[in-house]
């Protein structure tokens, strides 16, 4: 059975300690305002973030230049069928107004 310590630990039947426990930092969380960061994981969490953002930003960029090449070729098509329209309505002028002065 154990026993307890002089530090408030307990000693097992085979002589092993237990560390002592801060019983208030593990009733109340909350309250422990001394957290400790491992700064390794904490750099590949920055790192995996900062790589996310990059790929997004990348993303973005081909996607504004996408859209900008669409808009070039919507432009440059509505331009031809314009173009398209105003000669066929040319054409058809003109050959009404030849078959006027024929008549």
């Amino acid at each position: 059975m154990a026993s307890p310590g002089r530090d408030g630990g307990a000693t097992g039947g085979a002589g092993s300690r237990f560390p002592a426990v801060d019983v208030d930092r593990e009733l109340h969380p909350g309250h422990n305002q001394h957290v400790t960061v491992d700064p390794i994981s904490s750099q590949v969490a920055a790192s995996v973030e900062d790589k996310e953002q990059a790929k997004r930003k990348a993303t973005v960029e081909e996607e504004r230049k996408q859209a900008k090449k669409k808009d070039t070729m919507q432009t440059l098509k509505t331009t031809f069928i314009v173009s398209g329209v105003i000669a066929a309505v040319a054409v058809a002028a003109f050959v009404v107004v030849k078959k006027l002065r024929q008549n």
